[in-house]
């Protein structure tokens, strides 16, 4: 499978097109099966509005995915259902099973993938890096946390590789309060069939 990036400014959008494309980059296809299948830098930290985008490119090329997880420590809101073009996915939180750095796919046809997760104010220079590393095929494999932690260490700090506060949740967010729906205060198991 060939990458798929789209960078900001290369992207020519008329008003009409409303959803732009995932910013995705993939391992070739036939690869060996690392701990990471792949980068994605989404361009908020919204499910609802980039999840879509990412599922419309996944679904032809990986068959339908009917299940996400994540680790909600960056994620303001996690809905358990999230409505996507022809089919509804299910997510999950799992917080100490899941790298906060990941996403998890599923799908019943063909299994399971996982994603690093690109923050998204990271600068263009520093995702293609991150977007490079993660479908390398070469040197040892990476958790998603192990590489932005080594994107860090290289070329410093990512502040978007944070949690937010609250203030800036809601600035963030366009004056949205910063909750997270269905976040217990224990720590979660991971369910097979979520």
């Amino acid at each position: 499978m060939s990458a798929t990036i789209d960078f900001p400014g290369l992207r020519s959008e008329s008003p009409v097109d409303l959803a732009p494309t995932a910013r995705l980059a993939l391992k070739a296809a036939g690869a060996a099966r690392g701990l990471l299948d792949g980068a994605w830098w989404p361009r908020s930290r919204d499910l609802l509005s980039e999840l879509p985008a990412l599922i419309d490119v996944l679904d032809p090329a990986w068959a339908r995915i009917t299940h996400i997880a994540v680790n909600p420590q960056y994620w303001p809101v996690i809905p358990h259902k999230i409505p996507v073009h022809g089919h509804v996915v299910k997510a999950g939180w799992f917080t100490p099973e899941v790298d906060p750095h990941k996403l998890l796919l599923l799908s019943y046809a063909v299994g399971r993938w996982d994603l690093l997760v690109i923050p998204p104010q990271t600068d263009a220079a520093a995702a293609a890096r991150l977007m490079a590393a993660a479908t390398a095929d070469t040197g040892p494999p990476l958790t998603a946390s192990a590489l932005m932690a080594a994107e860090e260490s290289r070329h410093g700090q990512l502040s978007a590789d944070r949690p937010q506060d609250p203030e800036e949740s809601w600035e963030y967010e366009g004056g949205a309060p910063s909750i997270r729906v269905g976040v217990p205060a224990r720590p979660s198991r991971l369910l097979v069939g979520m």
